[in-house]
């Protein structure tokens, strides 16, 4: 089984790569840069973005590394950089997403925010704080240190019925929740299941809404998400709802 499940791991790290792109606080690995659909008219800017006004509640800072201590590198990409920090005034641990402003409006970015601002759950990484500088937004989330699903799992070789039940209901509660929130995740994979702590029996935490949409009729068209884990319906540009969070949870349930 040992062997099986790290070819199968092997072969899905090579679909990593993404329909649209997605929160660059990851290095950017293969792409299908032939598979990028302009943006169907369906969705449009205005329903994913967040109104200017709606940042009132974010924090201002000259100097950030005057509000935290910058500990490690957590991981980088072209326009974001993810690091552990320590605030300073009550020495909690958090990661930190650095984001570079854009000459225009980042409309990923603001519907990303969006999402984060609206959700609170257990099996989910929450956004604890937004600060803004001149140059860049930064992101408070919370600080997950128990690495990817597939990481624990080649780690321990074997991977049993009971175990992967364990995984998957926790994964059902945390989009059940999404989903009655409104909210489609539209990117899960083992690589967005990260565990809260290095603990044996540590929670699994949803991670990664840099292609998520708050749902307003139901029904959504871009093509978006990661190879190998998409639902057909998305593949073939067809519209589609919040279903396609089952599909891409089926396929992880059954790697596992």
């Amino acid at each position: 089984m040992f062997v099986s499940l790290r070819s199968a791991h092997q072969l899905l790290r090579l679909s990593r790569a993404v329909l649209c792109p997605c929160c660059p606080c990851l290095p950017t690995l293969n792409t299908w840069s032939s598979y990028i659909p302009e943006e169907i008219p369906g969705e449009t800017s205005a329903e994913m973005g967040r109104k200017e006004a709606d940042y009132d509640w974010k924090k201002s800072t000259d100097n950030i590394q005057e509000v935290f201590d910058f500990i490690e590198v957590l991981g980088s990409g072209a326009f974001s950089e993810v690091f552990m920090v320590k605030e300073r005034k009550t020495g909690k641990l958090f990661a930190i997403k650095c984001v570079k402003k854009k000459n225009k409006r980042d409309i990923n970015l603001e519907n990303e925010i969006a999402v984060l601002r609206r959700i609170k759950h257990e099996n989910v990484v929450g956004l604890e704080d937004l600060y803004e500088s001149r140059t860049h937004y930064y992101l408070v989330m919370q600080l997950v240190s128990g690495g990817e699903l597939f990481d624990r799992i080649l780690d321990r070789g074997v991977y049993s019925e009971k175990d992967a039940s364990l995984v998957i209901r926790q994964v059902l509660e945390g989009v059940n929740y999404l989903h009655k929130n409104g909210i489609v995740h539209r990117d899960l994979k083992p690589e967005n299941l990260l565990y809260y702590s290095p603990d044996e029996e540590s929670k699994i935490m949803i991670s990664d809404f840099g292609l998520s949409k708050m749902e307003d009729k139901g029904i959504m068209s871009t093509a978006c998400g990661t190879p190998g884990y998409v639902a057909p319906e998305v593949l073939a540009q067809k519209p589609y709802s919040k279903a396609v969070d089952c599909w891409s949870i089926g396929v992880i349930t059954y790697i596992l």
